[in-house]
């Protein structure tokens, strides 16, 4: 068997692994489907009637849910991290690493696990998000594409946070760590309000946000920019599909090597 087939056979074990294990453990998932739900009510009745400055011709909720979604599936990906850290720390990752296995298996396992989350959490907010007055106004071959582009980008950003939780001692560590980065980089965007509403320096900063580019991508793809809207100046929001493809590409040459380099050195602690 060559080495290629050997890693995709190890991997899907781990994945299958890690799947079981959500299914034994339902708190993962109520916890992961029960956040973007808050957040979808609570911008939509609470805060959405005091945001201005929408795009004309578009509610709030088309314009809140992609922002929504892209915000989710950035969170989401701390799991990977934390959950490695939690195998290390465990005892786990030693007892993978003595069977005569792929060393890339239980990573890419463990992020396509995490990916099947994401997609759960997805339909939980779609449907939230239908509940609230949110509708997809291009075609299903677009509004695919939407949800693939998000979902691209946060097995992405899942590999970055492989490494992190490679680093780090516990998940609790984890979880403060990337909460610290990714809590600004969702925020600082054009997740919940237009980017005309910011100071220059943070709309500069925004604009070149891979979380803004991700976000107007999945609005384009879902049909939730109105005809006739003013394009953005910036080079990565008049293309957001093809930056955030960019952004993916680049996350995933870096820390995927690194990721399965460190995991092959890292003890348990």
């Amino acid at each position: 068997m060559s080495s290629l087939s050997t890693a995709l056979s190890d991997s899907v074990v781990i994945t299958k692994r890690n799947l079981i294990k959500v299914r034994r453990v339902p708190d993962l998932i109520v916890f992961a489907t029960l956040s973007p739900i808050m957040f979808v009510v609570l911008f939509r009745y609470v805060f959405g009637g005091a945001i201005g400055g929408l795009p004309p011709g578009i509610s709030y909720a088309e314009f809140l849910l992609p922002g929504i979604f892209a915000q989710t599936v950035v969170f989401g990906s701390t799991i990977t991290g934390a959950s490695i850290a939690d195998d290390l720390q465990k005892g786990l990752i030693d007892r993978f690493r003595s069977l005569p296995m792929s060393r890339s298996a239980v990573l890419v396992g463990r992020t396509v696990a995490d990916a099947g989350l994401n997609v759960v959490s997805i339909a939980v907010m779609a449907l939230t998000g239908l509940l609230v007055g949110w509708r997809i106004r291009s075609s299903f071959g677009e509004a695919l594409g939407g949800f693939l582009v998000l979902l691209a980008f946060a097995y992405a950003v899942s590999w970055l946070m492989a490494m992190v939780g490679l680093l780090v001692r516990t998940p609790e560590v984890v979880q403060n760590a990337s909460f610290i980065v990714i809590f600004p980089l969702t925020f600082v965007a054009n997740t919940f309000v237009p980017l005309e509403t910011f100071p220059s320096a943070l709309r500069v900063f925004a604009e070149w946000n891979p979380v803004s580019a991700v976000t107007l991508a999945s609005r384009e793809l879902f049909g939730n920019v109105p005809p006739g809207y003013p394009v953005p100046d910036a080079w990565s929001l008049q293309n957001p599909v093809l930056y955030t493809l960019i952004w993916t590409a680049v996350i995933l040459a870096v820390f995927v090597p690194l990721s399965v380099r460190l995991y092959q050195r890292t003890a348990t602690r």
